[in-house]
């Protein structure tokens, strides 16, 4: 069937969709405007699918038309992107799946193991297209699991959320997350022509669909307010290029999108909105900014002292940790600290080597030390994952032999040593979730303590709160990170962090790190693979955040990098494989960006811009003495 044919019936089936709607009474308006604009989608599915079981695919003319069709296909999902992606997370992955497997390490993992789901869709079929040899078979598969994925949406298991205002507002907050972070940066669109021409038939149709929903619910409406900026909205993007590294990203956000998060925000405030689905699990319903630090949650910070609630008391409980942090009675010899490694003034990490000592004084760990700041952003923690909390990390760091190397009870004994530790672990304990004085009392007051320093705002926060004005050179850089340097489709904002819209899961990304900065080899870190040990894993790390990157050298998991420039220079040769080396699974793409002079030291302006005002502290002046004599000789932050 020609593309002439398959529009044809397209108009046909929306024509005969608002004749039957416009005979419905106002309550089924939007629930009938769904199911037709699924059963849009799904039919032009069929139709292609079975057009496929008669061709020979593999023939260049009928690929490129094959990939015409799907591009086709594409914008009827995009129309119906707002609701597909909300409703049912899980079916979308295989309507657009943009890996073909990938293993889920949500939030979820707290409570079981990884376990693998295998991507299938229009974005996978037309990569698929692009491939020297294909077969029917196997494009099929991409295809059909799509068809039968969209089906689910019609079950009333779905449909039910129709029925009532809550999902809207709901819906529409993961959509405009979605505007700031993935619809624009080719994060899911195969060819880069595509995505701005996608964009505007979503934002389209998703004004049509707020219309909609209107007429159903005019007692819980999306205000005249909101329609006039989105409106405005459209007429920036149709007057922009449809080149998207021509698209101007700060302006759509900061213009648009995040006054249009605020309205909605107030929408879910004011209309009591209720979630019942897991995609609003870490999301904060208070915040009027993309680009408050309370967005999402990705730890609880508080620990065992989550149940108090004096702003005073709280903050004693950080001077305890602070303490604590700086104080090397809790390694194994008395001569090491939390400070040893992550150094606060410096970050909390440690810009003077490329991996710290190990206990033993000689050997050094395998590991750079990664900053302590934003990283509660996180669902999973350490550069592997390997735990879901940071009590757990703690305790790990103060009972591992190559790095605290103490024991839990012999911590506990020469902290309670201490008349000053034991009084306040006393009267905290008290009003914490643990009445017994234990380990945890410890390891969150320590949390507590350096955790604080992860809520200042950075320059371009400002800018994009429209509290300051950003400049011209940071707004290209940023601009280029969300297009043409590709940065974005790996570090998503507001964190630029690994982790993406609803904010429920960290990214693990094989980006091909070398052992040395000759290139020769590739590190022998197996990273992710040595928690979850599965193919797809091999050599992947946790995607960290560039917030004050420009202050936390060396780079990368094993501080391979010295600067930044070497670390741009990695990524515009296209990674690992762009420097030479051989690996059957980057997923960083090995294709030169190309990126110029100028370029380069735009995105490192952006950088800089992502510089958060933080205020450090001194150190402590002395640290508590014990009843143990011995114990009274040890030095604040440890001796090395």
């Amino acid at each position: 069937m020609n593309l002439f044919a398959l529009r044809s019936i397209t108009v046909l089936i929306l024509i005969s969709s608002i004749i039957w709607i416009s005979s419905t009474n106002k309550q089924n308006l939007y629930n009938e405007f769904y199911k037709s604009s699924i059963d849009t989608f799904i039919i032009n599915q069929e139709i292609l699918l079975k057009d496929i079981s008669h061709l020979n695919v593999d023939a260049p003319k009928i690929k490129q038309n094959l990939i015409q069709r799907i591009s086709i296909l594409r914008i009827q999902l995009k129309k119906i992107d707002f609701w597909l992606r909300y409703l049912e997370p899980l079916a979308y992955k295989k309507i657009n799946g943009p890996l073909p497997v990938e293993w889920e390490t949500e939030v979820f993992e707290k409570f079981e193991k990884p376990y693998k789901r295998e991507g299938a869709g229009l974005t996978l079929a037309e990569l698929y297209l692009g491939e020297e040899t294909v077969r029917s078979d196997s494009l099929l598969f991409l295809l059909k699991a799509s068809l039968e994925s969209s089906r689910i949406y019609l079950n009333d298991s779905i449909t039910t959320n129709l029925s009532s205002h809550h999902h809207l507002f709901l819906a529409n907050r993961l959509f405009l997350l979605n505007l700031s972070t993935i619809y624009t940066t080719g994060f899911e669109c195969p060819e880069k022509k595509n995505i701005i021409p996608e964009l505007k038939e979503m934002l389209n149709q998703t004004s049509r669909i707020y219309s909609a929903y209107n007429l159903s619910f005019p007692e819980f409406p999306i205000t005249e307010n909101y329609f006039s900026l989105f409106s405005k909205m459209i007429s920036f993007v149709e007057s922009q290029s449809i080149d998207p590294e021509k698209f101007n990203h700060f302006i759509f956000i900061r213009d648009f999108i995040n006054p249009l998060f605020a309205l909605n925000q107030s929408f879910i405030k004011s209309y009591s909105v209720k979630s019942i689905s897991y995609n609003d699990y870490s999301l904060n319903d208070d915040v009027m900014s993309i680009y408050d630090k309370k967005l999402f949650a990705g730890q609880n910070v508080f620990g065992v002292y989550r149940s108090i609630t004096d702003s005073l008391i709280l903050e004693e409980v950080q001077g305890l940790g602070k303490l604590f942090f700086y104080d090397p009675i809790l390694s194994g010899n008395n001569k090491r600290s939390c400070a040893s490694c992550h150094k606060p003034k410096e970050y909390f990490t440690d810009t003077a080597v490329v991996t710290s000592l190990q206990f033993d004084q000689l050997t050094r760990l395998d590991r750079n030390t990664p900053s302590l700041i934003n990283v509660e952003f996180n669902h999973l923690v350490m550069l592997d994952g390997k735990h879901f909390n940071l009590g757990n990390q703690v305790k790990d760091v103060l009972v591992n032999p190559l790095e605290l190397n103490n024991r839990e009870q012999e911590l506990l004994d020469k902290v309670l040593s201490c008349k000053e530790y034991k009084t306040k672990l006393k009267k905290f304990a008290k009003l914490s979730t643990e009445k017994e004085i234990g380990l945890k009392h410890i390891t969150s007051a320590i949390i507590l303590y350096y955790s604080k320093f992860s809520y200042f705002n950075s320059t371009f926060d400002d800018a994009m709160n429209q509290i300051t004005i950003l400049d011209s050179t940071s707004i290209n850089g940023f601009n280029l990170f969300m297009s043409k340097a590709q940065c974005a489709t790996c570090h998503f904002a507001p964190q630029f962090n690994g982790v993406k819209p609803p904010y429920i899961g960290s990214e693990f990304e094989v980006i091909g790190v070398p052992a040395t900065n000759k290139f020769d080899k590739l590190s022998s870190d197996k990273g992710r693979y040595l928690i979850n040990s599965v193919s797809e894993t091999m050599n992947a790390f946790r995607t960290g955040t560039i917030r004050n990157v420009l202050h936390t050298k060396p780079y990368m998991h094993n501080g391979v990098f010295n600067n930044l420039d070497e670390v741009i220079d990695f990524y515009n040769t296209g990674g690992g494989i762009g420097k030479g080396l051989k690996i059957e699974n980057q997923t960083l793409s090995q294709d030169s960006l190309n990126l110029s002079k100028p370029e380069k030291l735009a995105l490192l302006k952006f950088m800089e811009s992502l510089d958060e005002k933080i205020i450090f502290e001194d150190p402590p002046n002395s640290l508590p003495l014990s009843s143990r004599k011995k114990l009274n000789s040890r030095k604040i932050g440890g001796e090395y």
